[in-house]
């Protein structure tokens, strides 16, 4: 199974991310977590108590230049394309309660669709992640999921479009639903996240337009805590996050 999270800042996409994640490990699957979010908190999420500490790969300037042949940043240089990221994951990924980790971090360069080290050296190890390895894959994505690139996205299972009750968080779903449809990725569903009673679960289901609802997350002041705390989110949800997951599975 491989999963990409996403939804508009602040809706709580990390969170259910870590709460996705840890509930995989706890039910015996090999996780690998990917923080592909240039705000990275999924290490907070999942309790790792160096969060802070994790060196993003983008910022790892030896790596990338011994696999791509060019220093971050330095312009108008030749570089591979098509670095070798096979051995990586195992020496890159931080491990916690059965979970491993990957901070992909920010490619620091101004304008869009730039191709640069950073960039080509992320995409390359995200894909074989995605395509080659058998682990189950939990991503969590920016706001958007462009920078999935093509053939990655050709491997992902699922978007999972995070949404609140509110209309921009609903709209930000239907702008997704029309960028997956555009990498040729046919599935996606809707987790609505600090959903206050049946008003907000209709509003979601109501402005879905037809995306699927895999399951409703209540607004609650533990996982609000947590996250301050840089705790970890609880894992006071299992029966939801098994119910999203069965929903996954039968889309």
């Amino acid at each position: 199974m491989k999963l990409a999270v996403t939804g508009k800042g602040g809706v709580g996409k990390t969170t259910v991310a870590a709460l996705i994640t840890k509930r995989l490990a706890r039910q015996g699957s090999r996780v690998i977590a990917i923080d592909a979010d240039p705000d990275a908190n999924l290490a907070s999420a999942l309790g790792f108590a160096d969060a802070g500490g994790i060196t993003p790969i983008a910022e790892m300037e030896a790596l990338i230049e011994e696999r791509t042949g060019a220093k971050p940043g330095q312009s108008g240089s030749f570089f591979t394309i098509n670095p070798r990221v096979d051995d990586l994951p195992e020496k890159l990924w931080r491990e916690h309660d059965g979970v491993r980790l990957m901070v992909m971090g920010t490619v620091k360069k101004g304008g869009g669709g730039c191709v640069c080290p950073e960039s080509v050296l992320l995409k390359n190890l995200v894909s074989h992640v995605v395509f080659y390895r058998d682990d189950v894959v939990v991503m969590d994505m920016e706001a958007g999921i462009e920078h999935l690139g093509r053939g990655t996205a050709s491997a992902v299972d699922m978007i999972i479009v995070v949404v609140e009750p509110g209309t921009r968080s609903v709209e930000t779903a239907g702008r997704i639903r029309s960028l997956a449809s555009d990498l040729g990725i046919r599935r996606i569903g809707i987790v609505g996240n600090k959903v206050r009673g049946p008003a907000d679960e209709e509003f979601i289901r109501a402005g879905a337009g037809g995306i699927p609802v895999l399951g409703f997350l209540p607004y609650d002041a533990r996982l609000i805590e947590a996250d301050l705390a840089g705790a970890g989110a609880p894992a006071v949800y299992d029966d939801v996050i098994d119910g999203i997951l069965k929903n996954i599975a039968d889309a």
